[in-house]
């Protein structure tokens, strides 16, 4: 372990560590008539990448706040190793928070900055420590400026660093990344990251941003009206999403109405608007005689009429080409398709095949392995049209 991670490891004993981190149970949060979170089960583990990943009024920050000991749960049970935190005051928790606005001192500099909540515990060697987190955070050339001298970039290092030299054994990260433009925030979110790897810290990242959850985390927990609707690893939750919401919350899908036919072994056969398609066993997740059958757009070939296609066992005629968007490294098209809806499929840009126009005849088609079926009493549109916050 470098000097740099020995210094910002949280100071908690051997059985806390083991005890395998933060654990939320039956954790319920009210307003008034309002539930915000509705009996939360959570286990995070210690030195993990978490995120908790949903659209506005989900639940994600009441239920970080009440981890911070902002908000006081209306039941349920906080511990952290074998440590009841529940009802601790925010200081007495080994638990810092990232906010959004960063909250920096505004007349101190830099150094002071971070060096404050040190030296209002007395602390030795505060110079020397502080010097080593700013090394961490690449900030060590800008050590007597003001926040306000920053960009906004700076300002949220400065921030992580102040909060990660009071070796917290949680740090919690509210939309930390939110008032960055674009090209900073894809650089923040590979800082962060190696930052994490470095400290061995647990980080908590709230977000409401789907591609910023998938860069970063190591598990994700979806969540939607107070409770999680799946988590698991970024890659499972994308491609074997489990919900109408997931799928539609957590990139783009296409879900089309399907009539089960047969399950046998690790196939299932799906009637869809008279074309016999087939998905794997481990990605059906309807119990009943109808579906949902679900296909990422990336997921789809796209061809001209009688093409040959190489993704056997779902092909797909009759389609007629209705928008074309050029973007770079893909072109996404919609398809009207013979029963009226439109599948969205997005195509590499190798500059290897033609780009499609709008009335154009074209035929799809995707591999079995890459589809997956959901329950049809699900809402076909849960998540697909919710506002950034």
């Amino acid at each position: 372990m470098s000097q740099l991670a020995e210094q910002t490891e949280p100071q908690s004993s051997g059985a806390d560590q083991a005890a395998g981190g933060l654990e939320l149970r039956g954790l319920t949060k009210q307003f008034a008539a309002f539930t915000a979170v509705d009996d939360l089960d959570l286990d995070v583990p210690t030195g993990s990448f978490f995120a908790l990943l949903g659209p506005s009024g989900c639940g994600k920050t009441t239920t970080l706040r009440m981890v911070a000991g902002l908000e006081t749960p209306t039941s349920g049970t906080i511990r952290l190793g074998k440590r009841d935190i529940t009802f601790d005051r925010p200081y007495r928790r080994p638990v810092n928070t990232v906010f959004q606005n960063y909250a920096l001192f505004p007349h101190l500099d830099i150094f002071e900055n971070v060096a404050f909540g040190l030296r209002r515990q007395k602390k030795k060697n505060v110079d020397e420590l502080v010097q080593s987190m700013l090394e961490l955070v690449e900030l060590t050339s800008q050590t007597r400026k003001r926040p306000a001298q920053l960009s906004g970039g700076q300002q949220q290092r400065v921030a992580l660093a102040r909060a990660l030299i009071n070796k917290p054994e949680v740090l919690l990260l509210d939309e930390p990344l939110g008032a960055l433009d674009l090209k900073l925030r894809r650089g923040m979110q590979i800082e962060l990251k190696r930052i994490q790897d470095e400290v061995g810290i647990t980080f908590i990242h709230v977000t409401h941003d789907q591609e910023e959850a998938m860069t970063m985390a190591d598990t994700i927990a979806v969540m939607n009206a107070g409770v999680i609707e799946q988590m698991g690893a970024p890659d499972d939750l994308y491609e074997n999403p489990r919900t109408t919401f997931v799928a539609n919350f957590l990139g783009q899908s296409n879900l089309i109405d399907g009539q089960i036919k047969s399950r046998s072994g690790d196939l299932v056969t799906v009637g869809m608007h008279g074309i016999d398609v087939s998905v794997t066993a481990a990605r059906s997740h309807a119990d009943g005689d109808r579906g949902w059958i679900g296909i990422r757009p990336e997921k789809v070939l796209i061809g001209d009429e009688g093409e040959a296609l190489d993704a056997p066992g779902n092909t797909v005629p009759g389609g007629v080409v209705t928008d074309v968007s050029f973007v770079g490294v893909s072109t996404q098209y919609l398809v009207r398709m013979p029963w009226g809806q439109e599948l969205q499929v997005f195509e590499q840009n190798t500059g290897r095949r033609r780009i499609f126009r709008v009335g154009d005849k074209v035929e799809l088609s995707w591999r079995p392995e890459y589809a997956f079926l959901l329950d049809h009493e699900q809402d076909a549109s849960a998540g697909a049209q919710l506002d950034d916050e």
